[in-house]
């Protein structure tokens, strides 16, 4: 789990970003991973309209009420559709330089923070966490400073939207049963590092989580989790809130 902010000089998301906004266009947004290939991340995606976003994300956009934190912003894209709502949005990002691209693109409140920084204390109706939002817990061992966390951001009847999705299908055979070790790691547990032309940013931890280990950690720490809706291939939108 990052609990700090990047540096401009290792922060090649937002180069991505900076360099798309300039000029309509950008190299490779390289993703790697020690359990998976090597991938790439279409930077115009991170740029998308709300025509072009997915159900989970529509979903979570039309559930936002109130002060609203978007977690994670990119390139601002959900910010701005709540903003041209009438919503108030904060939109906070580790990444300095998409940060910069978010106040271009118009979203009034803009911040380079990390979200577990102990500074970082406003309270919020509603809290966002798409794109696999449940990627910055980073670990399950993490699951105890993240809802403490929420319990500081939340204000009274506040919700948290989260999606993400069950890896379980790397490792489905074709009857349905697992290969995994239950010995090892949880099987949602990746680690990443991106690369932008000369760019490279930190290895950090990301974690994708089944629903059910999701509704198990909520229930320890005070939370209720529900399942809103569940895309076309294991993903997921869950409602976080405090218990009653």
């Amino acid at each position: 789990m990052i609990t700090t902010v990047l540096d401009s000089s290792s922060d090649p998301m937002g180069a991505a970003l900076q360099e798309y906004m300039k000029k309509g266009k950008a190299s490779k947004l390289r993703v790697l991973s020690s359990l998976f290939d090597e991938d790439e991340l279409p930077v115009p995606l991170l740029f998308r309209e709300e025509k072009d976003m997915s159900d989970i994300e529509r979903k979570a956009l039309e559930l936002a009420r109130g002060r609203v934190l978007d977690v994670g912003a990119g390139a601002g894209c959900h910010s701005l559709v709540l903003q041209n709502r009438g919503l108030e949005v904060t939109a906070i990002d580790i990444s300095p330089l998409s940060v910069q691209v978010q106040q271009e693109r118009g979203v009034w409140d803009a911040r380079v923070v990390n979200l577990f920084d102990p500074t970082f204390a406003e309270q919020y109706d509603t809290i966002l966490f798409l794109m696999n939002g449940s990627g910055i817990v980073g670990k399950l061992e993490n699951m105890p400073a993240f809802f403490n966390k929420m319990k500081l951001l939340l204000a009274e009847g506040g919700r948290v939207y989260m999606d993400s999705s069950d890896l379980r299908y790397i490792f489905e055979n074709e009857d349905g049963s697992l290969d995994i070790d239950l010995n090892a790691a949880y099987y949602g547990e990746v680690d990443y590092q991106m690369k932008y032309r000369n760019v490279s940013g930190p290895k950090f931890d990301w974690l994708y989580v089944d629903f059910e280990t999701l509704s198990y950690y909520a229930s320890e720490y005070g939370f209720t989790a529900t399942k809103i809706l569940e895309g076309g291939h294991y993903d997921y939108l869950a409602c976080i809130e405090r218990q009653k």
